[in-house]
């Protein structure tokens, strides 16, 4: 069993076409799957989706692209959403200082009110960061210190150092398909020797980023194997073992989720 971690699937890309994208998930030994929410607008057409599927779950926040949508949300309006018995965790949010589509004091206050949500919930956050290694890792040791909260730091593509001081805070990373990328080298050296790998779960972050050899092509989680493997390569594993590894530190962290015996 896989657990895919980030999923995008209630947009258009999907668009009747979700049971069947489901199925062929669960036919590759994907589930559940974690559908992310990432503007606030969002939240209904995400949640509905995961109350419609046993398997599938969801968040609640918003992407750094859309912090300035809502720039005075509270945690307290965060944590009320959260409430829903499928949410579990708080974001897609972060940092993201290559677009810019956000200015950057909406993204700090945008981040700081989800992290807050995250401790008022004991709900972990998922984080996005661009471009923002040193301000990521500034204000996450900032923030911890104000009080602890657990954290994901998705699709990690960001340097060793930002790894190193992330995973002293007890934060957990996740590979998605850039890991197959064949320029994808310096990602890749990340995983493998900085990384805990006690702390490595996997995702598609469909539609984007299909793995080799759908490279290319819409993603979805059927395609998450092709990123196991890469992984088990990289840390010289099994496919079998990848997928236990990845679905306990997933569980782990990820503890409202409920999984059929």
């Amino acid at each position: 069993m896989l657990i895919d971690t980030h999923v995008n699937i209630h947009g258009e890309d999907y668009a009747g076409d979700l049971d069947a994208v489901l199925e062929r998930a669960r036919d590759a030994g994907v589930s559940p799957m974690i559908a992310i929410c990432c503007r606030l607008s969002d939240f209904d057409a995400v949640s509905a989706i995961a109350e419609a599927h046993e398997d599938v779950w969801c968040t609640i926040g918003a992407h750094p692209h859309h912090a300035k949508d809502r720039p005075d949300i509270t945690a307290e309006e965060l944590a009320e959403i959260a409430r829903h018995p499928k949410v579990v965790a708080i974001g897609e949010t972060g940092l993201d200082f290559h677009y810019n589509y956000s200015p950057a004091d909406a993204q700090y206050a945008s981040l700081r009110a989800h992290i807050q949500a995250a401790r008022l919930t004991g709900l972990p956050i998922i984080l996005h960061c661009r471009e923002a290694d040193e301000a990521m890792a500034h204000l996450l040791e900032e923030e911890m210190g104000k009080g602890a909260f657990r954290a994901l730091l998705h699709c990690y593509t960001g340097g060793a150092e930002l790894a190193r001081r992330a995973a002293a805070l007890g934060v957990y990373f996740s590979a998605s398909g850039i890991i197959t990328f064949k320029k994808a080298e310096d990602v890749r050296a990340v995983f493998r020797d900085v990384i805990p790998q006690d702390r490595i779960i996997v995702e598609t972050d469909c539609p984007y980023l299909a793995p080799v050899p759908h490279r290319g092509r819409r993603n979805e989680p059927a395609f998450l194997p092709h990123v196991a493997e890469a992984l088990g390569a990289l840390k010289g594993w099994s496919l079998e073992e990848t997928a236990r590894r990845t679905t306990q530190s997933a569980l782990a962290l990820f503890d409202r989720i409920r999984v059929r015996p």
